[in-house]
C-alpha cells in the first residue's frame, strides 16, 4: 500500500476531510502514520506499544467526524479491552484490561483509529518522561532534552509528525507542560468535563483530567466535542457548553480582560525564557485589542506545595495498594521507581486528617483565586518554570539520592519526615510545574499555547487559564492567537 506523502502537513480535521472527499484512502493515511512511527520512534522513544494489525482491521469500519484518522493513547488510565496498560511501571507490565475505558469508547465512536500507546513516567507522577520500564522519551526539537511529562510520549509523537493529535492526561500540568516543551497546543479541560470511567469516578481528588495534545486548535476543540459529557455514576460534572466547541473558533473573543501573573504558585524561581514567553504573549494580546493587567496573586507557596504533595502522596499510596491487591502480592523495591516509592511511603505515613486538611487548604485557595480573578476573562502566565530540561536533570544525586535509596531499602517511612527529604525531592518537580497545578486544584480550564521560541530554537509555551466551565472563551482566544501568529508550519527538526 502506498503512503500519503503529505500526511504530516495536515491536522486530524484535515485528514478526515480528505478521507471523506475520497482524495486519499484510509489505508494510505494509516500506512503513512505507521511509516512515520517506524522511522522516527527509534529516535524519540515516544510509542511504547503498537497494535498495527488490529488498527488495519478496525480502520475500514470506523465512523464519525474523525473516521480513519490515526491516534495514540497514553499508557496511563485509558484502557483497551484485552490489551496492556502498564502506567509506565514494571509492576503493571502485564496488566491486561478487561474492558475499554469510557474515553476509549468515545474515541472509537468518533472514528479515531488507535495505533498504540505512548510513553509516560511511572504512574504519571513527574513533569519529565523517563520511566525505567521503557526509557526516556526525547524531545523532537532537541533529543538531548525531555519532551516534558507526564504526557511526554504523546507530545513527542505529535511533534515528530507520527499522528496529528494524541491522548494525554493532566493532574498537575501533564498536558500543558509537554505541549510547552514540544511546541504544541495543549488544553486541560474543566474538572468533570471528560469522564475517567468506568473504573474510577475521579483521579487525584479531581485534579486529573483527560484530553489531547494537538498541532491545531481545531483538533483540540473537535476532540473535546466528541468526548465531553458525564459518565455513568459521575459524582459531579462540568457545566454543559452552549454549543459545539469547534463553532466557538469562528467567533471573535471580543476585547478580553486578561490578568498577567508571573509569580509562581509552587516554586520560588522561574527561568528567564519562561517569563519572556509570557510577556511576549501579553504584548501580542494587547496588539489584538485585549487589556492585560499584571496582578500579584500572593500565593503562600510553601503551604500550597505541601497540600498539593499531600494529596498526590495519599493517592499514590492508595494506587499502589490497589495494585497489590489486584496482583495478589506486595510490591517490592524492584517493582517501583524511587520517586514513586517515596510518594507511596509518605502517603502511608499520612493521617486521614492530613488529607482532609490538605484538600481544605486547596479549596480555600480556589475560593480566594475565584474572588480575586473572576473579574478577568483569563489568567496569563508562563506554562513552565523551566525550559525543557536535559535528560536526568530531576534525578536526585549525591547525599539526597543516597538518603532516598536508604529509606526505600529500609522501608523507613517515618524518615520521610526528616527536615528537607521530601521538600527537596518535591522542589525539583515543582521547579518545572511552578504554575500549572493551580488549574488542577481549582478545576479551571487551562491551555498552553506555542507562541514563542527561544534563542536555542526551543519552544516555550504561554498559559491561559479561564473561569470554571469556560473553555469557550479559551478556544476563541486560542483561534485568534493561532491566526495572528501561526505555529502549525513550525515543525521540529526531527519531524522534517
Amino acid at each position: 500500500m502506498s503512503e500519503f506523502r503529505e500526511y504530516a502537513t495536515y491536522d486530524g480535521h484535515g485528514l478526515a476531510e480528505l478521507i471523506r472527499r475520497g482524495h486519499v484512502s484510509r489505508a494510505e493515511v494509516l500506512e503513512s502514520a505507521i511509516a512515520r512511527i517506524t522511522a522516527n520512534n527509534p529516535r524519540v522513544n515516544a510509542v511504547v506499544r503498537t497494535r498495527y494489525d488490529k488498527a488495519r482491521a478496525e480502520s475500514p469500519r470506523a465512523e464519525g467526524p474523525f473516521a480513519g484518522v490515526p491516534f495514540l493513547l497514553k499508557d496511563l488510565h485509558v484502557t483497551v479491552s484485552g490489551e496492556i496498560t502498564s502506567a509506565g511501571s514494571r509492576f503493571f507490565a502485564d496488566a491486561l484490561a478487561s474492558q475499554d475505558s469510557e474515553l476509549t469508547r468515545r474515541y472509537r465512536e468518533a472514528g479515531l483509529v488507535i495505533l498504540g500507546q505512548t510513553n509516560t513516567p511511572e504512574l504519571g507522577m513527574l513533569p519529565v518522561t523517563e520511566p525505567v520500564q521503557f526509557g526516556a522519551a526525547k524531545n523532537p526539537w532537541d533529543t538531548g532534552r525531555t519532551p516534558g511529562g507526564s504526557s511526554g510520549g504523546a507530545a513527542a509523537a505529535v511533534a515528530a509528525g507520527m499522528v496529528p493529535f494524541a491522548h494525554g492526561s493532566d493532574g498537575g500540568g501533564s498536558i500543558r507542560i509537554p505541549a510547552a516543551c514540544c511546541g504544541l497546543f495543549g488544553l486541560k479541560p474543566t474538572r468533570g468535563r471528560v469522564p475517567p470511567g468506568p473504573d474510577a469516578s475521579e483521579r487525584w481528588s479531581g485534579f486529573s483530567q483527560e484530553h489531547v495534545l494537538s498541532r491545531s486548535v481545531r483538533d483540540s476543540a473537535a476532540a473535546l466535542d466528541v468526548t465531553a459529557g458525564p459518565g455513568v455514576g459521575a459524582p459531579y460534572w462540568a457545566p454543559p457548553p452552549a454549543g459545539r466547541y469547534v463553532d466557538e473558533l469562528e467567533l471573535e473573543p471580543g476585547a478580553l480582560r486578561i490578568a498577567l501573573v508571573v509569580e509562581p504558585a509552587l516554586s520560588a524561581g522561574v527561568d528567564r525564557d519562561c517569563l519572556r514567553a509570557a510577556r511576549d504573549a501579553a504584548e501580542l494580546c494587547e496588539s489584538l485589542g485585549h487589556r492585560v493587567v499584571e496582578v500579584a496573586p500572593d500565593h503562600d507557596r510553601r503551604e500550597l506545595a505541601a497540600a498539593f504533595l499531600t494529596v498526590i502522596a495519599a493517592h499514590t499510596a492508595a494506587d499502589v495498594e490497589a495494585a497489590e491487591r489486584a496482583r495478589g502480592r506486595r510490591a517490592g523495591a524492584g517493582d517501583l521507581e524511587t520517586k514513586t516509592w517515596l510518594a507511596a511511603l509518605l502517603g502511608r505515613q499520612l493521617r486521614a486528617t492530613d488529607l482532609a486538611a490538605a484538600v481544605r487548604t486547596l479549596q480555600a485557595e480556589s475560593r480566594r483565586i475565584a474572588d480575586r480573578f473572576d473579574a478577568y476573562d483569563a489568567i496569563l502566565s508562563p506554562t513552565l518554570g523551566r525550559v525543557a530540561l536535559p535528560h536526568g536533570a530531576l534525578h536526585s544525586k549525591g547525599v539526597l539520592g543516597a538518603v532516598e535509596r536508604a529509606i526505600i531499602r529500609g522501608g523507613v517511612g517515618p524518615a520521610l519526615r526528616l527536615p528537607g527529604v521530601i521538600q527537596r525531592a518535591a522542589e525539583s518537580t515543582f521547579s518545572v510545574a511552578a504554575f500549572t497545578p493551580l488549574a488542577n486544584f481549582t478545576g479551571r480550564p487551562s491551555m498552553s499555547v506555542p507562541l514563542w521560541w527561544n534563542a536555542e530554537g526551543l519552544p516555550v509555551g504561554a498559559m491561559f487559564t479561564g473561569r470554571f466551565g469556560d473553555e469557550a472563551t479559551l478556544f476563541r482566544l486560542a483561534a485568534q492567537l493561532e491566526t495572528a501568529r501561526p505555529w502549525f508550519h513550525r515543525t521540529a527538526p526531527l519531524a522534517a
